[in-house]
């Protein structure tokens, strides 16, 4: 089955390039930006979405300043009866959990968490392995990265 691949050229690049720079731009600062009137920009924006080439608008927000600066990346190696639904709902209700990815092959996901400390970063590992499945995990703390705030300073 082939997947649909949307209509876009170089300007809607263009216009996707700067809303990942800064979501928030305004049409006139994009069609400044892109030889475009602001309402040429919205017409192409409009259909973008209509299109589901832009999905959602998002922020970057500093963690650290909420309390929660520690970064890290779980791997979970579940037992072999264990579905990719059960895998991928692992992290359901437990709010440092961001994201779950469900992987083809070892490890079965990755989870990644945001937390306030180390034993913060132990109760939510915990919390995840008392699943009746989990026979394993693997876990690293993010130093940086490309959208990692602190990726600027030195280490």
């Amino acid at each position: 089955m082939q997947e649909h691949r949307a209509d876009v050229d170089e300007i809607d690049l263009a216009i996707i390039g700067c809303l990942e720079q800064h979501a928030r731009s305004t049409y006139g600062e994009i069609g400044g930006t892109v030889g475009l009137s602001a309402p040429a920009v919205k017409r192409r924006m409009d259909r973008l979405e209509a299109d589901g080439v832009i999905r959602s608008y998002t922020v970057v927000v500093d963690h650290a300043l909420l309390g929660r600066p520690i970064e890290a990346v779980t791997s979970l190696t579940f037992s072999g009866d264990a579905r990719v639904d059960e895998i991928a709902s692992i992290g359901d209700g437990i709010p440092e959990v961001l994201a779950v990815f469900t992987l083809a092959g070892d490890p079965d996901a990755l989870a990644w968490l945001r937390v306030a400390d180390v034993r913060d970063l132990k109760r939510v590992i915990d919390r995840l392995r008392v699943s009746g499945n989990v026979i394993g995990t693997k876990t690293m703390i993010v130093l940086g990265g490309p959208n990692h705030l602190d990726s600027a300073a030195p280490v």
